[in-house]
Parts: C-alpha cells; sequence; structure tokens
C-alpha cells in the first residue's frame, strides 16, 4: 500500500539563480521552474528539491559538479529522507542512474524533453540505452521526444507522454494597448499592418532565415515580422535582413525582458514557428506555442517533431509540411484575411483546457504513484491525441 503523502526528490540542474534576469531565463529553466512550484501544492506530494541554480553560461561545468557531489550523496539523502521515489528534470540528471542505481532501492524517473536524448555525441549516445535500462520510468514531452527515445534503447513499456504546460493566471488582455507598447518600444507604425511574431533561440532548426529568404516576400498582406531572442544564428539573420527586399519588414529584437515579451504575444496577429529539420537537433515540444496561444495568438508552425503535439489545425493554428514556403505564405494570409478572430478564441480556449501544469500535474502524480506501487513493471503508453491532418494541401 502506497503511504498516504508520496515522498518525491526531485533533482534538476534547469534552476536559474534567484536573481536572474527574466530575459536570461530559458524555456527549459521556466518548465523546470513551474513544474516544481506545482508538485509542492499537491497536497498528496511531500517534494524535497535537488537543485543548481546557475546562469546559462558556464552551467556545464556546473552540471558536471552537481552531478559528481550527487554520486556521493544521493544515496544517504534517499534514506534520510525516507524518500518514495526520485523524479529527475531531464536526461542530464537522469544520467545519475548510470551510477546510483545499485546504491538506491526507490524508483527513479526522468522527464525527457527531446535534445537531451538526440545530442549527437558519440559517447553520450552510446551510453543512452543503459541509462533507460537503469531508469524504472520515463516522462516524455511529446511523441516526437517517445520515438527518439524508443529508438535509443527506451522500452516502450516504461514511457509516457505528458506535454508540457505552463502557468495560466487570470490577467487584463488589451490587444490595443500592447500594440501602442510595441510600437513606441520599436520605433514602428503599425497602422493597417499585421503582426506576426517569433520568439526563440536564433539556431539553425528554428527555420527563422528560411522564413526571411522564402516565405515573408510571399505574404501578400502588409505585414511587419518581429522575432525576440538571441543565438548562434543572430548575426546571420542581421545579413539577411540587411539583403532582403522585406528588409524594412524585420524587427531583430534581442532578448527582452518578461514585460515587453507578454506585449509582444499579446500584439501578435500570428505566431510563426517555421522549424526546418536538423540532424541531431529535435523541438520536442515548444512552449512558447502555448504562450502565443495563451494571449489569444494562433501559430503557423512546420509540421515536425514534437510541434505536431501541439497545433491542432483550425483550432489553435496550422502546420506546415517543412520547406513548404507557398502553402506557408498561403496559409498566414489566408488566417489575415478572413479566419483570424475565429482562431483567436479557440487557440486561448485549449490551451487553458489541456495545457495548465495543475491539469497535468494530475497526471504526473498518477504516474509517479503507479511507478512506485509496481516499481516500475507497470506501464503504459498512451496517444492522447493523434495529429490532425491540414485542411491545407
Amino acid at each position: 500500500m502506497l503511504k498516504q503523502q508520496l515522498k518525491v526528490i526531485y533533482v534538476s540542474h534547469l534552476h536559474p539563480p534567484s536573481d536572474a534576469s527574466s530575459q536570461n531565463i530559458g524555456g527549459m529553466q521556466t518548465t523546470s521552474m513551474q513544474l516544481l512550484n506545482e508538485l509542492k501544492r499537491r497536497r498528496e506530494l511531500s517534494v524535497i528539491p535537488i537543485l543548481l541554480e546557475s546562469p546559462w553560461k558556464g552551467i556545464e561545468i556546473r552540471t558536471f559538479w552537481f552531478l559528481v557531489k550527487l554520486y556521493f550523496t544521493l544515496p544517504e539523502i534517499v534514506k534520510r529522507e525516507k524518500a518514495d521515489i526520485i523524479l529527475c528534470s531531464s536526461m542530464v540528471t537522469g544520467l545519475l542512474s548510470l551510477f546510483v542505481r545499485s546504491r538506491i532501492s526507490v524508483p527513479m524517473v526522468t522527464i525527457v524533453h527531446g535534445q537531451d536524448v538526440t545530442l549527437p555525441f558519440w559517447l553520450y549516445q552510446k551510453l543512452l540505452p543503459r541509462i533507460f535500462k537503469n531508469l524504472n520510468g520515463a516522462i516524455l514531452i511529446s511523441e516526437a521526444t517517445r520515438k527518439a527515445s524508443i529508438d535509443r534503447g527506451l522500452s516502450s513499456a516504461k514511457g509516457i507522454v505528458i506535454p508540457n504546460g505552463m502557468e495560466i493566471q487570470p490577467r487584463h488582455y488589451d490587444k490595443s494597448y500592447s500594440r501602442q507598447v510595441i510600437e513606441k518600444e520599436f520605433n514602428l507604425d503599425l497602422k493597417d499592418k499585421y503582426l506576426l511574431l517569433s520568439v526563440s533561440r536564433q539556431v539553425k532548426r528554428k527555420g527563422h532565415a528560411w522564413f526571411i529568404e522564402e516565405v515573408l516576400p510571399l505574404i501578400e498582406n502588409d505585414v511587419v515580422y518581429l522575432l525576440i531572442g538571441q543565438g548562434k544564428e543572430h548575426q546571420n539573420l542581421q545579413d539577411l535582413k540587411q539583403k532582403s527586399p522585406c528588409g524594412d519588414r524585420i524587427i531583430l529584437a534581442g532578448a527582452q525582458p518578461q514585460e515587453l515579451l507578454g506585449h509582444a504575444y499579446d500584439a501578435a496577429d500570428i505566431f510563426i514557428m517555421p522549424n526546418i529539420p536538423v540532424a541531431g537537433d529535435l523541438e520536442g515540444f515548444g512552449v512558447v506555442m502555448l504562450e502565443a496561444n495563451e494571449a489569444r495568438t494562433p501559430v503557423v508552425a512546420s509540421d515536425l517533431e514534437g510541434i505536431r503535439d501541439v497545433i491542432q489545425n483550425g483550432i489553435n493554428g496550422y502546420r506546415v509540411p517543412p520547406y513548404d514556403n507557398k502553402l506557408f505564405a498561403r496559409i498566414v494570409d489566408d488566417l489575415l484575411d478572413c479566419k483570424l478572430d475565429d482562431l483567436c478564441e479557440s487557440s486561448y480556449n485549449l490551451v487553458t483546457r489541456s495545457y495548465t501544469w495543475k491539469n497535468l500535474c494530475d497526471r504526473y502524480v498518477r504516474f509517479l504513484k503507479q511507478m512506485v506501487n509496481s516499481q516500475g513493471t507497470v506501464l503504459q503508453t498512451p496517444r492522447d491525441r493523434k495529429p490532425s491532418r491540414s485542411s491545407y494541401s
């Protein structure tokens, strides 16, 4: 029989320093913090956090020493706290199962995000089957992540798909005011113009360069494309902006504070996620799409990987086959011409119904209890929803 309150040790290297600026906090850090906050609210759980609080710069070396320390201390912490189960925030902390499994009797479960299994480092890839073997269970944030994990040695009986979520609080929503804020901040005139928005790390797989070169010139409506974020591709995007015939309609804003980011989501007409396939670099989910939907902004995105789990065609946006620039531009124009209002409300309704941490943590709790009951031997891998087919072809 389970005890009335389940003792969960939560191990994460994904927490920023308490004084970190919001613009320096990444998506996985936000996800880990919000998940931990919700788990700690649950009366049926007693959560013992073991956290590495670190800025992104230098996180690799800090994570190494964090794991080394836990190699020596985690078994004793489990005994002292009389823990029932260990939940690791990613495959990085899940690595511990390789080295402490023989000294820990309670189940070990990890959350798998996508990039943490596709990392193209030969030694890490060689170790993955052993890591999965030592884990009792895995919480996979999308079907794409589940498939990538099974391809690398995860038993299908050990994995369950539970998507990422977000904290949603009642708030004032004023699109007109937010547009004024964006106009003032970036010296824009948005009168009679539509605002397209992308928010992410600027790396190759995000497809921003492809969108600027191949899609933006084909969009017939008068649009401004605002990109928020930093990354390795930022300078390349600057160069493309200079060369593009649409350069005066492209705003490369860099990293921005949370307040301004919120106004950008509210002001935008369509959120753009034009990912392209890149070997060894998987889009596990994409919480930014939920953030856009919460702001009543529908998404047009590439139809690949974890994006398929988030976007339901005709409900909260549309998915487009990768590299289909003509179709991508046509869907953007169609939405702006006649379908925007309906999708704004249905986008908000979907995210508030299906992707709040409060609802998703119910599934976390059930899974963790099942793990403790079964010691990881009886699991199911439900597929909550098959990706819907695009109405555009």
